[in-house]
């Protein structure tokens, strides 16, 4: 069977690809994302594209270090209007970032690419829509209490899977999406085109 590897530090990533059964290792991507992304933002790339490109950045760079094995890289965008969020950089950002979200919608772009070889054989985006609750200064600042350094570990600054979910009063979009895996597509592609099973 031709070895699987998730190019991803994403606890999240790899818990979903582990509880659909699949085998594989795991192997972090070496790039500069920020610089990776820089043509696209000059360009006036969507959110989407951006997290598609990053995918297949890191998918087709963990390839070539690992000849004949099907790499999996993913990256998540948070889109809202104009702008785009990634992971704060310290607790302050975190803060600015949930209190400009509260009452307000954002979008989740979730991109997954698969590469062999150095070569992108598939990729796929799905977008999702967030919802929060108006939040208080204060509200924001107990969350961030009791969740610690989580904050700064996802785009959104929320585990939708762990206290996150108090955040929002609307969902619209597939929960994988949110968890940064399109898992369903996934799945889909490597057991129709991979002959990968549970």
């Amino acid at each position: 069977m031709i070895p699987l590897i998730l190019a991803s530090k994403s606890q999240a990533r790899a818990q979903l690809l582990s509880n659909a059964g699949l085998s594989f290792e795991t192997s972090v991507a070496q790039i500069d994302e920020r610089a990776a992304e820089q043509p696209l933002l000059a360009a006036g790339a969507s959110p989407a594209d951006i997290a598609t490109l990053l995918a297949q950045v890191k998918a087709t760079e963990v390839s070539v270090r690992n000849p004949g094995a099907l790499v999996i890289g993913g990256d998540q965008t948070l889109g809202f209007g104009d702008k785009r969020f990634n992971k704060p950089e310290d607790e302050a950002a975190a803060r600015r970032q949930l209190l400009e979200l509260a009452g307000q919608s954002h979008q989740l772009n979730s991109a997954v690419a698969c590469a062999k070889d150095g070569e992108i054989l598939w990729n796929h985006v799905s977008t999702a829509t967030l919802t929060m609750r108006p939040l208080s200064p204060e509200e924001i600042g107990r969350y961030m209490a009791r969740v610690g350094d989580q904050v700064r570990s996802s785009v959104g600054c929320y585990q939708l899977e762990g206290l996150g979910v108090q955040l929002f009063e609307k969902i619209d979009g597939d929960y994988f999406t949110i968890l940064g895996l399109p898992l369903l597509p996934l799945l889909g592609y490597l057991r129709d085109q991979q002959g990968l099973d549970f």
